[in-house]
């Protein structure tokens, strides 16, 4: 059991040690520079060549560079919204650290359009990283100049789900009349409030049949102009064959006959007249 025990804690101090080195550690701090804050990060040793720096504020890419120091540093000015932002040493896993910067939520919608078909549900969403965090949500329509709040309890088919950060607007049996418009979360920190836009479009349920519906027309007209032309040029067809070279000999036959007649009768009376 002892002997199991040390090797469980080797293996533990081999991990420790490869992650150290694989990963230093960085020091952070903020500087107040007249109307911007500067975000510092210093790495205090790394094993690897650093090839460069990247910050990100949630998951977007705010910077990235491809200097070698061991110290990189970000402007956030006045206007833009407090979060977690990060550094990043590369290659990872160099070094990271988060520095949390107090400012105004922002608010931003996770898609600013949405399209469904009547009869189906749909869900929009928000969301917002700022610190510090929205805690208070709100959802309303716009209705020509007025703002309808949505919230549940207020329609039978409309539920709210909120979190710290995230927010979702539950629609169901979508209607082509009454649900489509323009709709707005908001949302509310300690720092200000802030709201974000979504548009949702509600098709009809026979929209995906008029491609469908627009070919089988085409047939139709096609096949009709095929059968008026055909029945128009039978009837010709029908009379050009009555006057073909078979008529020209049936006529012809009773000439002959006749001729033939009138010459036997010229022959019989010359026979009489000479004896």
């Amino acid at each position: 059991m002892a002997a199991a025990l040390l090797v469980v804690l080797a293996v533990a101090a081999l991990v420790t040690e490869g992650a150290s080195e694989a990963e230093g550690m960085v020091s952070t701090s903020v500087e107040e520079s007249g109307p911007k804050s500067r975000l510092i990060c210093a790495l205090n040793s790394s094993s690897t060549t650093i090839e460069g720096h990247r910050w990100m504020r949630g998951d977007k890419v705010l910077q990235e560079d491809k200097l070698p120091d061991l110290r990189t540093e970000y402007l956030v000015s006045a206007n833009e919204s407090g979060g977690h932002y990060t550094c990043i040493f590369l290659p990872e896993p160099a070094g990271r650290a988060s520095i949390p910067v107090k400012g105004p939520p922002r608010v931003y919608a996770v898609k600013k359009s949405e399209h469904a078909s009547e009869g189906e549900s749909i869900t929009l969403k928000c969301k917002s990283d700022s610190h510090p965090p929205v805690t208070q949500w709100v959802w309303y329509k716009k209705v020509d100049a007025t703002e309808q709040v949505l919230a549940n309890g207020s329609q039978s088919k409309v539920m709210v789900r909120s979190w710290e950060g995230h927010t979702e607007l539950h629609i169901e049996n979508l209607d082509m009349e009454s649900d489509p418009g323009t709709y707005v979360c908001n949302g509310t920190s300690s720092m200000g409030t802030h709201s974000a836009t979504l548009t949702l479009r509600v098709r009809s349920r026979l929209a995906a049949l008029w491609p469908f519906l627009g070919i089988v027309a085409e047939v139709l007209v096609l096949v009709t102009i095929i059968f008026i032309y055909e029945k128009r040029r039978k009837p010709e067809e029908v009379l050009d064959g009555e006057a073909g070279p078979g008529d020209e000999d049936m006529g012809s036959a009773p000439l002959k006959s006749s001729g033939h007649s009138v010459n036997d009768k010229d022959k019989q009376i010359r026979q009489r007249n000479s004896s």
